[in-house]
């Protein structure tokens, strides 16, 4: 019995499989050492980047293990049920009374270390997650605190001499491998110290050229004096909608975009790199699968006056604003350290409508322990070791309206004044709607609003996209589009719209997955005058909403094309991708009036289709819901292929011109290759090498010995179908393994594509373009 009250009262761990997986079982730490099990710990460096020092604690003699030698800053187990960054954050105020906020913590690697010490008795098999918290200059040593039976001493010891140390195996010191994985800590300091800001400056022009710059130019001549003077108020609205995204991105991101800004006169490089994280809006590169272009060196720097005990004439800690570098999968809808493990069990504990709420577009997810530092010090509630497994979830759902309030209080603020301004009915219904919105955290109703828009000024606002939240894609991420309406255009695009319930019932799988109830899209083409939030990297020519599906079953969907960004984008890109990648003979073909028809054909696709599906077992649910990560990237090549597909059953039906059939297909080769451009960690850039290999192994696209590639008019027909047929079904049946192996298969780099990539980037044919909206800075100007 008292046994068994040791064992209960003992820290406990979660137990891990030999990859790294929780189990579902925990154990008292006396055990999972005994036997061996794995399990998660914590080690977090402490980095004086003036001095290019790392601190090491002395351990305990008392410690179980390496009692004694010199050791990481900090380290600890993750109790069952806690998390790893609140650990971290916790273990280096236990041991060493360091307090610091979350955003001081970079996660670099996970190291598993599996070794025996104590003749036998201590089996450590241990998946590490190593963090490094940058500093500028040293913490004075008698600013610790130690806990004493963790901690004996610290120093501060050169990195490199500290990496030498290792190699040469020193027994005052706890072995590392250095040769092996932990090698990185020493590889990432190494490269990210080298001084050569030339070299630099060269790459990041490299990837800012990439981008042409393009005025976009909008006439307002149509606009009434109140809707003209709406327009300042939606432009300033839109900025704060920035505001937002940046911080839906990362948590330091924000800090980290004024930092720059600040400081890009100061040279070359620093202007450079504001240039292009003003085009990414992030450290990490669109076009380059999202690898890091920045590093924490380069990040803002902060200053935390009350992380230690107060020493005199020491003013407090200079740290930087880390980022990791690794783009988040659950960009800042989730905590950093949470898997998709602790989500699922989370979710399956909540009940009805939270269970809903918890996969929904519009909250993000959070912790109870994880509160930042405040000036005094941590929360005893907050950070107290546990020695059982938590028995209350430690996540929790907090609504967009309340985790970006100020932000979303202004914003509404604006959009009421605006409404009060405009001289349109419908538009003045839609601000007034959406501006409650932001405060309610109901959409619904602003979204009706947003699809029965009639007005000159046309104003998309709110958040929309999931493509951020590569987790699950489910959370929704701000974004603003203004323009004015091309009547003209707009008027010719009706028909597309009316069409949606015959392009429904002829899709090409099985009729019993269509559905019978499909409302026409109303599509509206405006000239851009400005956008804001989520318009990262590469610029979109259309967009199709509201995401939700419950509207989108309710009352279909809408459309918006944005005329003079796809003008842009055909002349500056598409033609010169043409003249490289498209056989001589097929060139010709290539035209605006094919590319644009495409494009308003692929947005009214997302509008038909499978969205609510039932299951085998019969449950409703919806396609979003079922493939998760991979809908984004699936549902950009549905709409892309069946969108070709319906242009030639248009053709078919004498609703287009005959004259469209080669140079629909020739205009889609070309545009493969741009949007493959834009990486493959990106919807639109995956979705369209799924498509481009399929294509390309039905033989519809043919290689030539010159490089060049040609549309077979033969095969093509067939080709679009079958894989129409093949999204259509896997999204029909919700059936996300179907999905992993079709874009796992085909949504890569083949040869071929890679060495079409590599002529395109060897002439520097320009990847996107980036926008400059010159009439939107006139017109503040004017206020």
């Amino acid at each position: 019995m008292a046994e068994a009250a040791n064992e209960e009262r003992e820290e406990h761990f979660d137990v891990l499989t030999t990859t790294g997986e929780k189990t579902g079982l925990t154990k008292p730490r006396s055990l999972v050492h005994r036997d061996g099990d794995y399990h998660r710990a914590v080690h977090v460096w402490i980095f004086a980047e003036n001095t290019q020092e790392l601190l090491l604690q002395r351990r305990a003699d008392g410690k179980d293990s390496w009692p004694g030698l010199w050791d990481v800053s900090s380290a600890g187990h993750i109790s069952a049920g806690d998390s790893s960054l609140v650990t971290a954050r916790r273990e280096l105020y236990e041991e060493l009374g360091v307090t610091l906020p979350k955003d001081a913590f970079e996660f670099l690697f996970i190291f598993l270390q599996e070794c025996v010490t104590n003749n036998g008795t201590f089996i450590n098999n241990e998946f590490n997650d190593v963090y490094l918290v940058t500093t500028l200059d040293p913490i004075p040593l008698e600013a610790f605190t130690f806990q004493d039976s963790e901690v004996s001493a610290v120093k501060y010891v050169s990195w490199k001499e500290y990496k030498n140390l290792l190699a040469k195996e020193d027994p005052d010191y706890v072995p590392f491998d250095v040769a092996g994985k932990y090698s990185q800590l020493f590889d990432i300091l190494s490269e990210r110290y080298k001084e050569n800001s030339e070299a630099r400056s060269f790459s990041v022009q490299n990837q800012l050229d990439r981008y042409v710059p393009i005025h976009l130019d909008a006439e307002l001549n149509g606009l009434t004096e109140g809707d003209r003077k709406a327009l300042i108020l939606l432009i300033k609205a839109a900025m704060v909608i920035d505001e937002i995204f940046y911080l839906q991105v990362w948590y330091s991101n924000p800090i980290l975009r004024d930092w720059l800004k600040e400081r890009s006169e100061l040279s070359n490089l620093d202007k450079l790199k504001w240039m292009y994280y003003s085009i990414n809006r992030s450290p990490w590169s669109v076009l380059d699968e999202n690898k890091a272009f920045l590093t924490t060196a380069d990040s803002a720097v902060k200053l935390y006056e009350k992380c230690t005990k107060s020493i005199p004439g020491w003013k407090g800690l200079e740290y930087r604003a880390a980022f990791p570098m690794v783009k988040p999968p659950g960009a800042n809808f989730y905590p950093p350290d949470m898997d998709k493990n602790e989500f699922e069990l989370w979710k399956n504990s909540l009940k009805g409508d939270q269970r809903d709420s918890a996969t929904g577009f519009f909250n993000v997810i959070r912790r109870h322990s994880e509160s930042d530092v405040g000036a005094s010090s941590f929360s005893s509630a907050c950070y107290t070791t546990d020695t059982v497994a938590q028995s209350i979830p430690d996540l929790y759902m907090l609504p967009f309206s309340q985790a970006y309030k100020p932000f979303l209080a202004k914003a509404s603020e604006l959009l009421h004044n605006a409404g009060d301004l405009t001289d349109s009915p419908s538009l003045k219904r839609l601000l007034n709607g959406k501006a409650d919105a932001f405060l309610s955290n109901d959409y619904y109703d602003s979204e009706i609003a947003w699809m029965e828009l009639d007005s000159k000024l046309d104003v998309t606002i709110g958040p929309y996209e999931t493509y951020e939240d590569t987790l699950f894609g489910y959370k929704a991420t701000f974004e603003a589009f203004i323009g004015v309406r091309d009547d003209e255009a707009t008027s010719k695009v009706k028909l597309f719209g009316d069409q949606l319930q015959v392009l429904e019932q002829n899709l090409p799988f099985d009729d019993s997955f269509k559905s019978k109830d499909v409302t026409a899209a109303p599509i509206r083409v405006i000239k851009l005058i400005y956008n804001a939030g989520d318009v990262k990297g590469p610029q979109t020519v259309a967009f199709n909403l509201p995401n939700d599906e419950r509207i989108v079953k309710d009352r279909g969907t809408s459309m918006v094309m944005l005329k003079n960004v796809s003008e842009a984008k055909f002349k500056h890109i598409l033609l010169p991708i043409a003249a490289i990648c498209v056989k001589e003979d097929q060139r010709k073909l290539v035209d605006f009036e094919s590319f644009f028809t495409h494009t308003i054909c692929h947005e009214c696709c997302h509008g038909i289709g499978p969205h609510t599906i039932t299951l085998p077992s019969g449950q409703e649910s919806t396609v979003r819901l079922e493939l998760k990560e991979l809908h984004s990237a699936l549902e950009e090549a549905k709409a892309d292929i069946v969108g070709l597909w319906a242009l030639k059953f248009l053709i078919k039906k004498k609703l287009l011109p005959d004259c469209l059939v080669e140079s629909m297909y020739v205009s889609f080769l070309a545009g493969c290759f741009r949007s493959i451009r834009f990486g493959l960690d990106e919807s639109h850039g995956k979705g369209q090498a799924l498509q481009f290999n399929w294509l390309f192994e039905k033989k519809a696209f043919i290689l030539h010995s010159d490089g060049t590639f040609s549309v077979n008019f033969e095969k093509v027909e067939g080709a679009v179908e079958s894989l129409s047929r093949e999204i259509l079904t896997i999204q029909a049946r919700g059936d996300k393994a179907a999905a992993l192996s079709l874009l796992q298969t085909y949504g890569k780099l083949t040869p071929p594509l890679r060495a079409a990539m590599d002529k395109l980037e060897k002439v520097q044919v320009p990847v996107d373009i980036a926008p400059i909206f010159t009439t939107a800075e006139e017109i503040l100007k004017e206020k």
